[in-house]
C-alpha cells in the first residue's frame, strides 16, 4: 500500500541527514524503501500527469521545509538544516503535521492554508461539508501552499533575480508600454530605485519600484518609505511601487499614506498571491471544471 505523505515525512528527513538529495532520487529510494510494486510505483493521480507516491514525496518534502527542518539548496534539491538535525537526534517514533505544529513557521503556514476549511467547519458543524465547499477548500490549500513556496525562493533568491521577478509580475500584470515596458535598475547611481515600468510609448509617465528581499522577521521601516520617495523626487515621478517579501510596519503604512507621492506597498504573502494569479514563476498543470444542471434544458 502506498503510504500517506505524514508517513513519509521522517523517512524524506533522514534521507537529507546524508546531504543534498534530489527530489527524484529522493522518490527512487522511498519506492525501494516501502518496497513498493511496479503498480504502486506507477500509479498515478488523476490527472494523469503525476505518479501518486512522488506527489506525497514532494508534499512531505514541502511541509518539512515550512517547518525549517529542510531547506532548498538548488532547483529540485534539498538538504537538511540544523534544526531537522536536532529532530533526527531526539529520534520521534513518528513526524507528521501534529509534530511540525511546534514550529511557528509551521503554525502560520498552517493558519493560511486552514483558515478558509476551518471556518467553514466551524460554521457549519452539525453538517457535513459540501463537495462544492470541500473542493474550492483544497483549491484554497493547494494555491496557499503554492504561494508559500514561491515567497520562500524569493527569499533565497540573488537579488538581481528578484528585482527581475518583480518587473516581470508589474508587465505581466498589464503594466507598461511597449517592448521596452520594464526595466531593472539596481544598480549604483539608480537613487536607490531598482525598477522603472514606461506607461505610455516615450517613457513620460513612468512607475519606479523599489524591491526589498527581507526574511518574515524583518518588517520594513518608515525610514524606507521616506527614502523611497525622496528617490522619487529625485526621478520627477510621483508613483511608486514599493514590494518586500517580508512585511510593512503599522509606522510605515501611515507614513506611505501621508507623503504626497502614491506609493503602493505589496508585502511578501499579496506578492506571493500575485504571482500564483498571474502565473509567474509557476504554472497551471491542471484544470476542473465544474457543471450544474442547466434547467432551461427541461423546461
Amino acid at each position: 500500500m502506498i503510504p500517506d505523505y505524514q508517513s513519509l515525512m521522517k523517512p524524506v528527513l533522514e534521507l537529507a541527514a546524508s546531504g543534498e538529495v534530489k527530489i527524484s532520487d529522493a522518490v527512487t529510494r522511498l519506492e525501494e524503501a516501502f518496497q513498493l510494486s511496479e503498480g504502486e510505483r506507477s500509479e498515478l493521480l488523476p490527472s494523469g500527469k503525476q505518479a501518486r507516491f512522488a506527489n506525497r514525496v514532494h508534499w512531505a518534502r514541502s511541509y518539512l521545509k515550512q517547518a525549517g527542518l529542510l531547506r532548498n539548496t538548488r532547483r529540485g534539491h534539498f538538504e537538511i538544516t540544523e534544526e531537522g538535525r536536532r529532530v533526527l537526534a531526539e529520534d520521534p517514533e513518528r513526524i507528521d503535521a501534529k509534530f511540525l505544529e511546534r514550529y511557528d513557521p509551521f503554525l502560520e503556514f498552517k493558519s493560511r492554508t486552514n483558515a478558509a476549511s476551518e471556518d467553514a467547519a466551524a460554521i457549519s458543524e452539525p453538517m457535513p461539508t459540501t463537495p462544492d465547499e470541500a473542493m474550492r477548500g483544497a483549491y484554497e490549500q493547494i494555491n496557499d501552499a503554492l504561494a508559500a513556496d514561491l515567497l520562500a525562493r524569493l527569499r533565497e533568491a540573488e537579488p538581481a533575480f528578484f528585482e527581475g521577478v518583480i518587473v516581470h509580475l508589474l508587465l505581466q500584470m498589464g503594466y507598461g508600454y511597449g517592448a521596452s515596458a520594464g526595466n531593472v535598475l539596481g544598480r549604483s547611481g539608480d537613487d536607490g530605485v531598482d525598477g522603472v515600468i514606461n506607461l505610455d510609448p516615450l517613457g513620460v509617465d513612468q512607475v519606479y519600484v523599489q524591491a526589498k528581499r527581507y526574511q518574515a522577521g524583518s518588517p520594513i521601516g518608515s525610514g524606507a518609505i521616506r527614502d523611497f520617495y525622496g528617490a522619487l523626487g529625485l526621478k520627477d515621478v510621483t508613483k511608486g511601487i514599493f514590494v518586500t517579501t517580508s512585511s510593512f510596519s503599522p509606522n510605515a503604512r501611515a507614513t506611505a499614506e501621508k507623503l504626497g507621492a502614491r506609493i503602493v506597498l505589496v508585502d511578501g504573502p499579496q506578492l506571493a498571491k500575485l504571482m500564483v494569479v498571474h502565473e509567474v514563476g509557476c504554472r497551471v498543470t491542471e484544470a476542473f471544471k465544474v457543471a450544474v444542471v442547466e434547467e432551461s434544458y427541461f423546461e
